[in-house]
């Protein structure tokens, strides 16, 4: 209860957040965050290994229908890990770069992507393990701000860049992007 109540405030104020915030947020006594971590950089280590944490993304990404469609398959995949990805970035900026915790998870994640795309690994052009670097890859890049410049894309554009790239033909034209049109 308490390290869930922290990311939040880290994500307002990063390392200048105060106890009284934290036990405000979680809803006890500053007393109560001593005597549970000893100190505020202690919790906010805790905290921060919590959120770094890849398994509720791993759950997110397993809960995905294998059954649907492919486009709505890739959409999800690219929707969860973009959101991801930017809520690291965000949180790390504020917060300074600590490696996460768990450094060996891409065999996991590879499993996962296999599974989603079972039914349709036959007809793509890439073996599994490929299509989840490129997934991680797209919304990686997609997700840092320094990479991007200001040009933001939407899951939806991502997951027609994946599947038809820039001169396949989509079964739908999506519209112009609105940061585009504004340009």
């Amino acid at each position: 209860m308490i390290i869930d109540a922290v990311i939040p405030l880290l994500a307002v104020h990063g390392r200048d957040l105060t106890s009284k915030q934290i036990a405000e947020a979680a809803g006890v006594a500053e007393g109560t965050i001593f005597r549970a971590f000893g100190d505020k950089d202690t919790l906010i280590t805790a905290a921060i290994a919590h959120f770094l944490d890849p398994e509720p993304m791993r759950r997110e990404l397993r809960a995905i229908d294998s059954g649907l469609d492919l486009h709505s398959k890739v959409l999800q995949i690219v929707t969860i890990m973009q959101r991801r990805f930017s809520d690291i970035f965000r949180i790390m900026a504020l917060v300074g770069h600590e490696r996460p915790p768990h450094r060996h998870q891409g065999q996991a994640f590879i499993d996962i992507i296999a599974e989603a795309l079972a039914p349709d690994l036959e007809n793509l052009n890439w073996p599994a393990p490929r299509i989840a670097h490129i997934l991680r890859l797209v919304s990686f890049a997609s997700a840092f701000p320094q990479l991007n410049d200001g040009v933001e894309f939407t899951p939806e554009e991502l997951t027609i860049i994946v599947l038809h790239g820039i001169a396949g033909e989509p079964r739908h034209h999506p519209s112009t992007h609105p940061t585009e049109s504004q340009n």
